[in-house]
């Protein structure tokens, strides 16, 4: 089973306050996915909520988690996870906001460092690798001399709000573009200009 099994991990912080954050993004866009394949997200084994489900009858098995844990100890759940389901970070896809892209652009990568980012900091050193699928969520650099750190604990602002549902949709395809075609081909949909 495990060899047609994906985890895929929204990141994001815990409880209400944090659910329209930019920094959820992540999170957000797996709502969207879980919608798609009509699952719900559960308490689990590990400390997570996952959703589990098929991209359609007899395709890959996903399986849709987000970590109980604050952004910067996002590892911990997701090494769990991998160890729950018996899959290596080959089959890791971990969704994310990117400050260095811009708001409404999706791009995909497998590997590299953090950029300074925590929650993937903290996955790879759980995992003790940087070998693993990232949908990167573009919400662009904050405005002014706004602290980074501020800004993405920030809801969406008016304008990106309406934009909102067609970023998360585009992040969802991008999973199943991963999953289905693989990442170069996925990338190529997603990195070629429109």
């Amino acid at each position: 089973m495990a060899e047609n099994t994906w985890l895929v991990v929204g990141l994001g912080n815990p409880g209400a306050q944090y659910a329209g954050n930019r920094h959820n993004v992540g999170q957000m866009a797996l709502d969207e996915l879980a919608g798609r394949i009509g699952a719900t997200f559960k308490s689990h084994k590990t400390p997570a909520r996952v959703a589990e489900g098929f991209l359609r009858p007899g395709g890959p098995k996903l399986v849709l988690a987000k970590p109980n844990t604050y952004m910067n100890t996002s590892g911990g759940p997701v090494s769990a996870l991998l160890k729950f389901y018996s899959l290596g970070v080959d089959r890791l896809v971990v969704v994310h906001d990117e400050l260095d892209i811009p708001f409404d652009t999706i791009k995909l990568k497998a590997g590299g460092g953090h950029g300074g980012h925590n929650g993937l900091r903290d996955i790879q050193k759980a995992t003790g690798s940087p070998d693993f699928t990232r949908v990167r969520v573009g919400i662009g650099r904050p405005p002014g001399r706004q602290d980074p750190a501020d800004y993405v604990l920030k809801d969406f602002a008016g304008a990106e709000r309406q934009a909102l549902p067609i970023l998360l949709s585009d992040a969802a395809d991008a999973v199943e573009a991963v999953v289905d075609l693989g990442l170069v081909a996925a990338q190529q949909k997603f990195h070629s200009p429109s």
